[in-house]
């Protein structure tokens, strides 16, 4: 069976960047969510947006993947910095 959602959008400025809204039929054809993780492509000159599967990662699978060295040093400072008790 294909599914035949179509929407015309207009294409707007969000920040420095450009953006579009999904319309809920769209979203839900794609079966699209809030917050789901994409990947945006461009083939043939056609833009593609392909949901990322997988279940979203816990806190310490998050942590895991910390590397000080590609994200500026320690996550936390060790000593204080202003009016902190620690």
């Amino acid at each position: 069976m294909i599914d035949t959602a179509e929407a015309v959008l207009d294409i707007k400025h969000w920040g420095n960047n450009l953006g579009v809204r999904l319309p809920a039929a769209i979203a839900r054809s794609a079966h699209l969510h809030a917050d789901q993780r994409v990947r945006v492509s461009v083939e043939e000159g056609r833009v593609v947006i392909t949901p990322i599967g997988g279940a979203p990662l816990s806190l310490e699978q998050r942590l895991a993947l910390f590397d000080p060295a590609r994200h500026g040093g320690e996550a936390m400072a060790s000593e204080a910095l202003g009016a902190e008790r620690w």
